[in-house]
Protein backbone atom coordinates (compact mmCIF):
# COMPACT_ATOMS: atom_id res chain seq x y z
CA UNK A 1 0.00 0.00 0.00
CA UNK A 2 1.86 3.32 -1.01
CA UNK A 3 1.95 6.01 1.67
CA UNK A 4 -0.72 8.20 1.36
CA UNK A 5 0.23 11.80 3.10
CA UNK A 6 0.93 14.77 1.25
CA UNK A 7 3.77 17.03 2.00
CA UNK A 8 2.15 20.56 3.20
CA UNK A 9 5.41 22.00 4.00
CA UNK A 10 6.11 25.54 2.92
CA UNK A 11 9.39 26.29 3.60
CA UNK A 12 12.63 23.66 3.24
CA UNK A 13 13.86 22.05 6.48
CA UNK A 14 17.45 21.59 7.27
CA UNK A 15 18.50 19.00 9.91
CA UNK A 16 20.03 20.69 13.17
CA UNK A 17 20.78 19.17 16.06
CA UNK A 18 21.64 20.41 19.51
CA UNK A 19 19.57 21.39 22.67
CA UNK A 20 16.17 23.81 22.47
CA UNK A 21 14.61 24.94 26.08
CA UNK A 22 10.42 25.87 26.01
CA UNK A 23 9.20 27.32 28.81
CA UNK A 24 5.32 26.13 29.10
CA UNK A 25 2.69 28.16 30.49
CA UNK A 26 1.20 26.85 33.62
CA UNK A 27 2.59 23.26 35.58
CA UNK A 28 4.77 24.84 38.36
CA UNK A 29 2.91 26.18 41.74
CA UNK A 30 5.58 28.16 42.70
CA UNK A 31 6.63 29.65 38.98
CA UNK A 32 3.55 29.25 37.25
CA UNK A 33 5.19 27.68 34.21
CA UNK A 34 7.28 24.28 33.34
CA UNK A 35 10.93 24.73 31.70
CA UNK A 36 11.15 21.94 29.35
CA UNK A 37 14.75 20.46 27.62
CA UNK A 38 14.91 18.80 24.72
CA UNK A 39 16.34 17.76 21.06
CA UNK A 40 16.43 19.88 18.10
CA UNK A 41 15.44 18.04 15.37
CA UNK A 42 15.48 20.38 12.27
CA UNK A 43 14.43 23.83 11.89
CA UNK A 44 13.55 25.96 8.67
CA UNK A 45 12.85 30.00 8.35
CA UNK A 46 9.48 29.36 10.47
CA UNK A 47 9.75 26.86 12.60
CA UNK A 48 11.30 24.10 14.10
CA UNK A 49 10.73 19.85 15.62
CA UNK A 50 11.89 19.02 18.50
CA UNK A 51 12.07 16.20 20.35
CA UNK A 52 11.45 16.08 24.19
CA UNK A 53 9.75 13.63 27.29
CA UNK A 54 7.35 16.35 28.07
CA UNK A 55 3.38 14.94 26.33
CA UNK A 56 1.40 18.13 27.98
CA UNK A 57 1.88 20.61 24.86
CA UNK A 58 -1.46 20.78 22.84
CA UNK A 59 -1.69 22.49 19.66
CA UNK A 60 -1.97 25.91 19.59
CA UNK A 61 -0.29 26.73 22.78
CA UNK A 62 2.32 29.41 22.78
CA UNK A 63 5.69 28.88 24.48
CA UNK A 64 8.82 30.58 24.99
CA UNK A 65 12.18 29.14 23.21
CA UNK A 66 15.84 29.39 23.06
CA UNK A 67 18.05 27.71 20.77
CA UNK A 68 21.69 26.98 20.59
CA UNK A 69 22.10 30.27 22.68
CA UNK A 70 19.90 32.69 20.77
CA UNK A 71 17.63 34.97 22.72
CA UNK A 72 14.57 34.06 24.06
CA UNK A 73 11.27 33.87 21.29
CA UNK A 74 8.20 32.42 21.12
CA UNK A 75 6.34 29.76 18.79
CA UNK A 76 2.88 28.15 18.92
CA UNK A 77 2.23 24.47 18.93
CA UNK A 78 1.63 22.67 15.56
CA UNK A 79 1.18 19.23 16.19
CA UNK A 80 2.67 16.91 18.89
CA UNK A 81 3.17 13.26 18.39
CA UNK A 82 3.84 10.98 21.57
CA UNK A 83 5.66 7.63 21.40
CA UNK A 84 5.52 6.45 24.63
CA UNK A 85 7.89 8.48 26.61
CA UNK A 86 9.38 10.29 23.16
CA UNK A 87 7.56 13.26 22.38
CA UNK A 88 8.34 15.50 19.07
CA UNK A 89 6.78 18.39 18.82
CA UNK A 90 6.48 21.05 15.52
CA UNK A 91 6.60 24.76 16.52
CA UNK A 92 5.91 27.39 14.59
CA UNK A 93 7.64 30.31 15.28
CA UNK A 94 6.03 33.96 16.19
CA UNK A 95 7.39 36.82 14.76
Amino acid sequence: MADQRVEQRREPRQSEGGDVRFVVPGGDADTGQTEVRGQLLDRSAGGFRAEHGFPGLTCGQVVEFSLKGSPKRQARVVWTRIMGPRVETGFFILR
